[in-house]
């Protein structure tokens, strides 16, 4: 009986240590994070860095096809410094695959902070709707 009691006074010390006490209270408000997820129920991770690529990849194919359709109906062929025939839509695809290897190049050889490879991103993708 002694021994009961014992273990029944050791119970809630030995529960509030392992963080039951903890159960019902409110989680700080840490504030904005680029890596927090916005839909925590979703069946993929949509953080608003992967929402933001994804919108910006979207709304470039947008308008690249408005251009096709709008102002160059026959769409822009040229040939470029690789030698190859291009549109608008391939020379967006070279520039996205492009920036996709220098991104994991980059991750690959230096980690981060990737600001440099975004730079390199844009010129490369500058150069690409320029020449290519």
């Amino acid at each position: 009986m002694k021994r009961l009691l014992y273990l029944v006074a050791l119970l809630p010390t030995t529960a509030l240590a392992q963080g039951w006490g903890n159960v019902a209270n409110q989680q700080e408000d840490k504030g904005f994070s680029w890596t927090d997820p916005l839909w925590p129920a979703f069946w993929m991770a949509w953080t608003p860095a992967t929402f933001a690529l994804f919108c910006g990849i979207f709304g470039a194919i947008a308008i690249i096809g408005l251009l096709e359709v709008v102002k160059y109906r026959d769409g822009i062929e040229r040939r470029g410094i690789f030698g190859l025939t291009t549109t608008l839509g391939d020379r967006l695809f070279i520039s996205l695959l492009g920036s996709a290897y220098i991104f994991l190049l980059w991750l690959g050889l230096m980690g981060q902070p990737l600001w440099i490879p975004l730079g390199l991103a844009i010129v490369w993708g500058v150069f690409c709707f320029w020449k290519v």
